[in-house]
């Protein structure tokens, strides 16, 4: 009776995992009848779930029942936790119940325990986790490339890595994607490479395929600190009819923008060792504190502080589904209200 529980708010890495376990446990042929998608926040899906948790597979290979924002260890209903009860030592060798939530299992449910133990007695059930690092955690975002590196069958140095760090942030499906286009890159110009051990990916590949967007992004940074709204509107206009991603857009910005934050803070504070202040504020170069320090020169707390809030509101805004352009213009231009006033 094999029980997976996948949870964590890296929606990418938990996707990857769901996929790997289906491709190892089904027999593509008979994926039809053996693999059933369910949704946690219908309480008649659950049960169902549980229902079909119980089905032995047809044909060859096993089965599996995916059940996405899984309550049953996050609220579960009493009804729920009676009938998990039930079925639990019922769930079939070859059936695998994949239990998966954006959030960390509450220890304290009858259910999860339940679960837990059913992990801990059987070899092929597991419990994983995937957690994207916070913005400012540079140490996690390393590890975050690492991971997905690994996966592609990839390596880079630290210097490569802390580029793309820079670049991207801790978005894992923006990294995992802008890694699988440079191994394909990689392999076009590097024939003669052989598949099974890992491929590296140079620090001049990463600057031609991806910082040029950064570069961009950077420009219009600068465009905002200075004030000159409607000209950084029209850069971020003419990245996002090109093909940018709004979110790797407003990762870059929101990156510079707290930067700047913590430099102007920690100047303030009377700290002049450049190399502290890199890591306390997590850029992986430490001479960009000097160039920073010129950027912000002049500028009150308030205004950088007004200007980060912007951003994190776009950053809301457009994963809420609205337009990105319209997110932008929305908060932007009242920030150049708040710019004229101070």
């Amino acid at each position: 009776m094999p029980i997976h529980l996948i949870w964590g708010n890296d929606y990418e890495a938990c996707n990857r995992e769901i996929e790997e376990l289906i491709n190892s446990v089904i027999d593509s042929s008979w994926k039809s009848f053996n693999y059933s998608h369910l949704d946690g926040n219908d309480p008649k899906q659950n049960l169902r779930a549980l229902e079909e948790a119980q089905s032995a597979p047809l044909g060859s290979g096993g089965r599996i029942v995916l059940v996405r924002r899984s309550p049953f260890c996050n609220g579960c209903s009493i009804e729920l936790s009676n009938k998990l009860e039930q079925v639990i030592k019922l769930i079939p060798d070859k059936t695998h119940l994949i239990l998966s939530n954006s959030n960390k299992p509450d220890k304290r449910l009858k259910t999860t325990k339940l679960i837990e133990k059913s992990i801990q007695s059987n070899t092929l059930s597991q419990e994983k986790s995937f957690i994207l690092p916070l913005p400012w955690d540079i140490n996690g975002q390393r590890n975050l490339v690492k991971n997905i590196l690994q996966q592609l069958n990839l390596k880079m140095n630290y210097e490569t890595i802390d580029l793309i760090v820079e670049s991207i942030g801790n978005d894992s499906s923006l990294i995992n994607t802008e890694l699988q286009k440079l191994s394909l890159f990689s392999e076009a110009v590097n024939t003669n490479l052989t598949t099974d051990k890992p491929r590296e990916i140079s620090k001049e590949l990463v600057k031609k395929l991806i910082q040029n967007n950064s570069t961009n992004a950077l420009e219009i940074a600068n465009s905002l600190l200075k004030g000159e709204i409607i000209i950084a509107l029209n850069k971020i206009q003419s990245l996002l009819k090109n093909g940018e991603p709004a979110l790797r857009l407003i990762t870059t910005l929101t990156g510079q923008s707290r930067g700047w934050l913590w430099v102007h803070l920690l100047d303030s504070q009377g700290n002049q060792d450049v190399k502290e202040i890199a890591k306390l504020s997590g850029i992986a170069n430490p001479k960009r504190i000097f160039v920073i320090r010129k950027q912000i020169q002049g500028k009150s707390l308030e205004t950088l502080l007004e200007l980060m809030k912007k951003l994190l509101k776009i950053e809301a805004s457009i994963k809420s589904g609205i337009k990105p352009i319209d997110s932008f213009k929305d908060n932007l231009l009242t920030h150049s209200k708040f710019l004229a006033k101070n």
